[in-house]
Formats: structure tokens, sequence, C-alpha cells
């Protein structure tokens, strides 16, 4: 038995729980796709294809990302 290095609680194995594993690297690779949203679709051009929600939510994530980078 030992202590899980992500949630520190008892596992049966001498490993870190896997469900523990897998929810880090879920959210690794959500913060990686969030980050690269904005790289993807250029605001710049064609934003007459895109509805009023999706401009919203891609300004919003640039700001965020754009905060992110400056601190």
């Amino acid at each position: 038995m030992k202590i899980c290095n992500i949630c520190h609680r008892i596992s049966g194995t001498d490993q870190d729980h896997l469900d523990c594993i897998q929810k880090i690297r879920i959210e690794n690779e959500d913060e990686n796709f969030k980050q690269n949203i904005p790289e993807k679709l250029d605001l710049a051009k064609d934003t007459l294809g895109l509805g009023v929600e999706v401009k919203a939510i891609l300004e919003h994530l640039t700001k965020e990302n754009k905060k992110e980078n400056s601190s």
C-alpha cells in the first residue's frame, strides 16, 4: 500500500490511482486546448460566419490567455 501523490489517499497498489492520473491528464489537455483555441481561429478573418455567442466566447478566451501570459 502507498499514498497516492495526487489525492493523498491510500492506494491499494504501489502506484497512484488510475482515476487520479486520468483526471490530471484531462485537466492538462483542457488547459492546452483553451490556450490553443485563439491561435487556431484567427478572429480577424471571416468573423461573419461565427455566431454572436461563439464570438463572445472566443474573445473571452483570448483576453484570459493574454492575462495569463502577461502575469
